[in-house]
């Protein structure tokens, strides 16, 4: 048996410091086989497209980002969990170097890994222990992860249709972040001589949604779950456990509350 714990999108700072904290706690008491951060672990305002020629540009640094990312997350899973950490980078953490090649194409290097503005060389990847885990991810037999900004799907407002349409695309169960919704979905694929189910999985959000500025002309509304995931692999068989959590940071996992 295999067992994955899957980290939701944060998008440090306008996350919930409780449920990452206990999060991580979690990690370090059950110490999983593995521990997959699905992307968007930084928000990165600074350099959005939506903050480009406004004040907020020049508003902080991603050099202050980046080290209470590090504080927040990294430090403490290495002080608790030492093996091993992957990660997809999502399209928040790719900002910096999307906004340098945006606009300082001769910064640019060939491979974007060579460039300081990439996430893994930003946020120390090779000092953490971190692997970065491309765009797809497959980490059992007919079972891929992936952030979710590169699914061939359209975003659905229902959760988890999203990845199971992905899924259907690419004849695979996903797991993704991105919508920051949380839900398991089955469908069943393939005709009658090879039926099969497939499923489409979201692993929530440990944002605070009151600190989302830009969900101020909503309301403050976002059809949202906060949570996480479980996975566990034995083989061809994947059981996946959605973990929704409470505002406090406190859940429920196998008959146990995590408070």
């Amino acid at each position: 048996m295999f067992r994955i714990v899957v980290t939701p999108d944060v998008q440090l700072p306008f996350h919930n410091p409780a449920m990452l904290r206990k999060h991580i706690a979690f990690i370090g008491d059950i110490q999983p086989d593995e521990v997959l951060n699905i992307g968007d672990l930084t928000d990165f305002p600074e350099p959005s497209r939506w903050s480009k020629d406004t004040r907020a540009e020049f508003e902080g640094s991603i050099k202050t980002s980046v080290e209470a990312t590090k504080r927040a997350y990294f430090e403490p899973i290495r002080q608790v969990y030492s093996g091993p950490v992957g990660m997809h980078i999502g399209n928040h953490d790719a900002r910096p170097l999307d906004y340098q090649r945006r606009y300082a194409p001769a910064l640019d290097y060939e491979d974007k890994r060579e460039s300081p503005f990439y996430y893994g060389n930003l946020l120390d990847f090779d000092g953490f222990g971190v692997a970065d885990r491309g765009d797809f991810y497959e980490f059992a037999k007919g079972w891929e992860s992936t952030h979710g900004h590169k699914v061939p799907a359209s975003l659905s407002q229902i959760p988890g249709l999203t990845a199971l349409n992905s899924g259907r695309k690419r004849d695979t169960s996903i797991v993704c972040g991105h919508t920051h919704r949380l839900a398991a979905v089955p469908g069943t694929v393939g005709g009658a001589k090879r039926e099969r189910t497939i499923w489409g999985v979201e692993v929530g959000n440990f944002m605070d949604k009151r600190k989302a500025g830009y969900l101020d002309k909503k309301g403050g509304y976002a059809n949202w779950q906060s949570g996480f995931a479980v996975i566990d692999v034995d083989g061809p068989k994947v059981k996946v456990d959605i973990i929704p959590v409470y505002k406090d940071g406190s859940f429920i996992f196998e008959g146990r509350k995590w408070d």
